[in-house]
């Protein structure tokens, strides 16, 4: 059974807070590794810890080793593997079906004030957390955007600039006040404290039990200070299983077809590209 600990150079102790915390629930999955190697990638940041938390095992463990040999010394790593999920979903106590409780309880346990999360089949640029830093500086909370990837091809397909936009923003801006996916935030865990435990707490008209993130955004959104990078800094592989994966794809695909690539990858709106 892999141990819960924290791997860390002995030249750079733990005990002082890191400048950031990420946050990856995992199956164990490959791609864990190129989310946490592009989490160490990150520039103009001095140290940071990367909490791993395992919900199953649905694959091979080895991958927690490869990520501990890739670590940078001035960065740690905290496996958290409890030998059981906190999941309803697999015999847990927890509602959210997606990772149990382990996003409230790795949010605890990080280091640092400023706490994202990092999906284990997600991926960010290196300047993803240096932009959320800096936007989020005495607010409460900061959100990025995210390109939409085909989780066939892997082909990043355009910004999403109509799901994960903001507060008051997009296609949920009457349903839900908007959205900002996990992949996107960065909290403040001691001013957010209030949103923490949802994570663990899926929205009680929800049968799939998949929307713990919708019911911490709906806490988020009430908190005044908000800061937004201005930049898309997440890679976002749109899930196989998720029913909005198909109508995605194929309104970027024809977009595209029409207009080309340009007006899809930048962050000027569509209609300066006469779209």
């Amino acid at each position: 059974m892999l141990p819960t600990m924290t791997a860390f150079h002995m030249s750079q102790p733990v005990q002082p807070p890191f400048d950031a915390a990420v946050v990856i629930p995992t199956l164990c999955r490959p791609s864990l590794l190129r989310a946490a190697t592009s989490v160490f990638r990150q520039a103009g940041v001095a140290r940071l810890q990367v909490l791993i938390g395992i919900d199953v095992i649905q694959g091979d463990t080895s991958v927690i080793d490869a990520v501990l040999a890739a670590r940078p010394p001035q960065h740690a790593v905290t496996v958290v593997n409890l030998g059981y999920s906190t999941s309803m979903r697999h015999g847990g106590l927890h509602l959210s079906a997606d990772s149990g409780a382990l996003r409230t309880i790795l949010t605890y346990c990080a280091n640092s004030r400023f706490v994202t999360y990092l999906d284990d089949d997600n991926w960010v640029d290196e300047t993803h957390i240096q932009r959320l830093l800096a936007a989020i500086k005495d607010r409460d909370w900061a959100y990025t955007l995210r390109f939409l990837v085909d989780p066939d091809t892997q082909e990043t397909l355009a910004v999403d600039r109509w799901e994960s936009v903001g507060p008051g923003k997009g296609i949920y801006r009457d349903q839900t006040g908007g959205f900002v996916d996990p992949n996107c935030l960065m909290i403040d865990k001691l001013r957010c404290d209030p949103a923490i435990r949802f994570w663990a707490i899926p929205l009680a008209d929800d049968r799939t039990r998949l929307t713990a993130d919708r019911a911490v955004f709906d806490i988020l959104r009430r908190f005044p200070a908000v800061g937004f990078t201005e930049a898309a800094t997440v890679y976002y592989l749109m899930g196989t299983s998720d029913p909005a994966r198909e109508m995605r794809v194929r309104v970027v695909r024809e977009l595209r077809r029409r207009h080309g690539a340009a007006p899809l990858m930048s962050l000027a709106p569509l209609s300066a590209w006469g779209v």
